[in-house]
């Protein structure tokens, strides 16, 4: 079936309000592109000016609590962002993994908590360059995609992230082969979880896209968009990539 490509930026621990003014030209392409869905994760501090100044863009946060309220000092709900002006939410990303032990099941149950509040959800697989090196590539991504998928997924809410650890930042790609390979791996891990509503769900690609190779990545078979990081920050850096993916 076709699916619309996607193409969402992760601006992480970066940005400011005045960093805000980089959204107009992001929202500027997106226009341009009717055939390309666009979103853009920023921090808590710059959900809601980032929703005001781009009321065409769909606003993100990079992550929530499992919980929809309670006491959990320094963690904020889906109700609390969705109230913010957020859209949807990254659960699972590879730096809350490495950096905050995040597990699968966390992904899967902050994927229940946005699903409640009626977010969008990105959530995020890949192996580390450990398990690459080990060719366990792909038994870690299915064993993720199986503890992090809930139960009723389909892709009018849930989209998922394949972003290998090792490539994130680092300006190292796999090849288009691998990506390929695990995309379709993904693929089939979906449709033994949640049958044939696995063909609806965007299985997008991570891990230092840019301008220069976003065309031939998200022209891969079951490549359906990019989950972009430092290339999200501006929109000279972004737009090729929306440009690319409206192309296709």
């Amino acid at each position: 079936m076709t699916r619309r490509k996607l193409v969402a930026g992760n601006w992480k621990m970066n940005g400011s309000r005045a960093a805000l003014a980089e959204l107009d030209g992001i929202a500027a392409a997106a226009a341009a592109a009717p055939n390309v869905d666009v979103m853009v994760a920023v921090p808590f501090t710059l959900i809601a000016p980032a929703a005001d100044r781009a009321p065409t863009l769909s606003i993100g946060a990079e992550d929530v609590h499992e919980a929809d309220s309670g006491a959990h000092t320094g963690c904020v709900s889906a109700a609390m962002v969705k109230e913010a002006g957020a859209r949807f939410t990254l659960v699972g990303h590879s730096e809350r993994r490495m950096d905050q032990g995040e597990t699968s099941h966390d992904a899967w149950a902050k994927a229940a908590a946005a699903r409640r509040q009626g977010l969008h959800v990105i959530s995020c697989c890949g192996e580390t360059e450990a398990e690459r090196d080990a060719d366990r590539a792909e038994r870690v991504v299915q064993a993720q995609i199986e503890k992090s998928v809930p139960d009723n997924a389909d892709g009018s809410w849930f989209t998922l992230a394949y972003e290998p650890r090792w490539a994130i930042g680092t300006g190292r790609t796999p090849t288009l082969e691998q990506i390929a390979a695990i995309h379709a791996i993904a693929r089939a891990k979906l449709r033994t979880l949640i049958g044939d509503a696995a063909d609806g769900v965007r299985i997008l690609y991570g891990g230092s896209v840019t301008g220069d190779n976003a065309a031939t990545i998200l022209a891969c078979d079951n490549v359906d968009g990019a989950l972009v990081g430092g290339a999200s920050l501006t929109a000279a850096k972004f737009v090729p990539i929306i440009t690319a993916a409206a192309a296709l």
